[in-house]
């Protein structure tokens, strides 16, 4: 499980998007400027959405309502 998963964080970086891909902080980049990744820019930051990232790799996203 990634540290992102345990801490609940919704955004993570373009260069942790490339280690979940397996490519390079540059293939990262590139594949961001395609729009094969999706993005928020805050000022000039690009920040990776984790739910709908993990919906672009077929991973399922918890809410943490299950179980209540």
């Amino acid at each position: 499980m990634s540290e992102t998963m345990r801490t609940g964080a919704k955004t993570i970086s373009v260069e942790e998007a490339g280690k979940w891909l397996g490519v390079s902080r540059n293939t990262a980049y590139e594949a961001v400027g395609r729009g094969e990744i999706p993005t928020i820019k805050i000022g000039r930051l690009y920040r990776v959405p984790v739910a709908p990232f993990e919906r672009l790799l077929g991973l399922s996203v918890s809410t943490g309502k299950e179980g209540a």
